[in-house]
């Protein structure tokens, strides 16, 4: 079956004066996915919200959402789509019923439908107990809450998320994500998450672009960008302590092995061995070489490479 595309780009390109913060952005971005937008400030991910979401005008190339270009349709496309920016401005002195009812008015809501849908979303978002007091009251992690629920208050098919648990403690945290999921699930929503995090990103996210100075130098699932970037696998491997200093001299003597380090906590009887293997046909003869060197292994565990290893590995900051 034919993917439904929801977004789509062409070289989208976005300049402020001598600095491009979007450059030649090519995507395309399927109905009720989780798509992750990775990359550290300044990457180009916020701006790429903006051009489409028809906030800003495009230097070159195109967008299509909802088949809607959002340079010449911005109106009819952000009525389709919501946004729940870094650092969402919530009125505090006003209630949680009084900000979605206003938020929900914006979006031109049929009145009849706006107290039912308030209360719906402020149960879903474990706020209905507290709706009628001042949001200035709230924690952090509730208001980020009532924030996504203003977002899905006029029910859009697309919804942005940038940083959305940014300052979260953990329970608040895993709330976010239990939402997120439960969007991208339902079939009737797509989910763009712009973000730094990336356990959140390998979470949550079905594909990823990886962003840098505005260009996506990466993108695909997070296993198919793994597999792009090695061959080998990460290691790791517990050994008792008092007999590592012959083991670890196998492993880093080994032709496979590369990157080996130890971690042991003091007075404790086992540590840590992390390192990289080239082939991992070569594993079952690592584990060969530390029994043959006397090693005591506990553990002996070949692990996925992470979003993390991708991302630092597309930045050169670490090559296995």
């Amino acid at each position: 079956m034919t993917p439904h595309l929801i977004i789509t780009t062409d070289n989208l390109t976005r300049r402020f004066g001598e600095t491009v913060a979007v450059d030649g952005l090519t995507l395309a971005i399927e109905a009720g996915e989780v798509f992750g937008i990775l990359g550290h400030n300044g990457a180009g991910k916020t701006t790429t919200v903006r051009l489409l979401n028809g906030v800003l005008g495009v230097d070159a190339g195109s967008a299509r959402v909802f088949g809607l270009d959002p340079t010449r349709e911005g109106v009819a496309v952000r009525r389709r789509t919501g946004v729940l920016t870094e650092t969402p401005a919530l009125d505090e002195k006003l209630t949680a019923h009084e900000n979605l009812h206003i938020y929900a008015q914006f979006y031109d809501v049929p009145a009849a439908e706006i107290a039912p849908r308030a209360r719906q979303l402020l149960r879903d978002f474990e706020l209905d107990e507290r709706a009628a007091e001042p949001v200035g009251g709230y924690s952090k992690g509730m208001k980020q809450r009532l924030a996504l629920a203003r977002t899905l208050i006029h029910q859009p098919e697309l919804i942005f998320l940038d940083e959305p648990t940014g300052g979260l403690d953990p329970v608040a945290t895993r709330r976010v994500h239990d939402l997120i999921r439960r969007l991208s699930h339902d079939g009737q929503h797509t989910v763009v998450l712009c973000t730094h995090n990336l356990a959140e990103a390998q979470k949550l996210c079905s594909r990823v672009a990886v962003m840098e100075q505005g260009r996506a130098v990466a993108l695909g699932t997070p296993a198919e960008l793994a597999r792009s970037l090695w061959k080998g696998v990460r290691l790791e491997i517990e050994l008792e302590a008092a007999t590592a200093a012959t083991a670890l001299d196998a492993l880093k003597r080994h032709a496979q092995a590369r990157q080996v380090t130890w971690d042991a906590p003091a007075d404790e009887p086992t540590g840590r061995a992390s390192l990289w293997v080239s082939e991992p046909a070569a594993l079952p003869d690592l584990l060969a070489a530390l029994v043959h060197a006397g090693g005591r292994v506990y553990r002996f565990a070949p692990q996925e490479p992470t979003l993390e290893d991708v991302y630092f590995a597309l930045h050169e900051e670490v090559v296995p």
